[in-house]
C-alpha cells in the first residue's frame, strides 16, 4: 500500500491506518494515495467494524510536503488537488466509527486528516493548527469547511488566518478534540480502546447513524429528518435489529451479540 507509507494493521474487529513516512508524517502524493486506498480496504472489510488512524508514537502528521508542493506549477495543483480532496473525503466516508490517535504535532494536512475522522484523542503535549497561511495559502484538504463546522467559524477562522498552533488543553477547550491523554498514557490504546466498543455492534446501525449525522450536516432541517427517518426505518431489515429488540424484551438492554447483519 503505497510502498508500506501508510499501512492496514487488523485486531480483534478494530483496523489502524498507520502512517509511516519517518521523521514527520509528511503527507506526499504517495502518502495520500495510500489514505485512500486504506480507506477502500476498510470499508471493504468485514472483519473491520472500528478504525483508528494513527502515526505512531512520536508524530501523528505534521501536514504536507512542502518540498513536493513547492515544485508544481498551478496546473499540477489543480490536477493534484482533486485527489488531495479525495483521499481525506474517503477517509471521512468510512461508513465505519473512526477516531484519530494523534501524538506530538498533527498540523496543515495532519490536522485535516485528524478532522475526517468522527472523534480525536490527542496526547497532553499534542498541538494542531492550520499554518497554511504562513505559505501565502490556506487549507485545502478539508480545513476550511470541516474545522468550521467542527468548531465554529470564529474559531475556525483565527486558527487558520493566524496559523498558529493550539496545544491539547486549548484545542479541548473549542470542542477541536474529543478527549486528551495524560502524560505516561498511550493516547494509541485509549483510541483502540474506544475503537473496540463497536467490535462486536451493530454495523449497519452504526453506519446508519454515521450517514445520518454526516449527510444531515449538510443540508436543512427537513431534509435531514427525512434522511434519519429512511435509515431507521431501513434498519428494521437487518438481522441486527430483531436480535436487539428480541434481546432487549428477554434480557433488558445492553446484553445483545450483534452479528453485523
Amino acid at each position: 500500500m503505497s510502498e508500506n507509507l501508510v499501512r492496514l494493521e487488523v485486531a480483534d474487529g478494530v483496523g489502524t491506518i498507520r502512517l509511516d513516512r519517518p521523521p514527520m508524517n509528511a503527507l506526499d502524493a504517495a502518502m495520500q494515495d495510500g489514505l485512500l486506498a486504506a480507506a477502500a480496504e476498510v470499508t471493504e472489510r468485514r472483519d473491520v467494524r472500528a478504525v483508528v488512524v494513527y502515526g505512531g508514537e512520536k508524530v501523528f502528521a505534521a501536514g504536507a510536503d512542502i518540498k513536493e508542493m513547492a515544485r508544481w506549477s498551478y496546473t499540477d495543483m489543480v490536477d493534484r488537488s482533486v485527489a488531495l480532496q479525495a483521499a481525506f473525503t474517503a477517509i471521512a466516508r468510512i461508513p465505519k466509527p473512526t477516531v484519530a490517535a494523534v501524538t506530538g504535532y498533527a498540523l496543515g494536512g495532519g490536522c485535516e486528516l485528524t478532522l475526517a475522522c468522527d472523534l480525536r484523542f490527542v496526547a497532553a503535549d499534542a498541538k494542531l493548527g492550520q499554518p497554511e497561511i504562513l505559505l501565502g495559502l490556506i487549507p485545502g484538504a478539508g480545513g476550511t469547511q470541516r474545522l468550521a463546522r467542527l468548531v465554529g467559524p470564529s474559531k475556525a477562522k483565527d486558527l487558520i488566518f493566524t496559523g498558529r498552533m493550539v496545544g491539547a488543553d486549548e484545542a479541548l477547550a473549542i470542542g477541536l478534540v474529543d478527549r486528551v491523554v495524560p502524560a505516561g498514557e498511550d493516547v494509541y490504546a485509549a483510541a483502540v480502546a474506544w475503537a473496540a466498543k463497536f467490535a462486536s455492534g451493530p454495523a449497519y446501525a452504526l453506519r446508519a447513524a454515521k450517514e445520518a449525522i454526516d449527510r444531515g450536516l449538510s443540508t436543512d432541517l427537513d431534509t435531514g429528518l427525512e434522511l434519519e427517518r429512511q435509515q431507521f426505518a431501513g434498519l428494521f431489515a437487518t438481522d441486527d435489529r430483531t436480535t436487539g429488540m428480541r434481546s432487549f424484551i428477554e434480557n433488558g438492554p445492553g446484553k445483545a451479540a450483534f452479528e453485523g447483519r
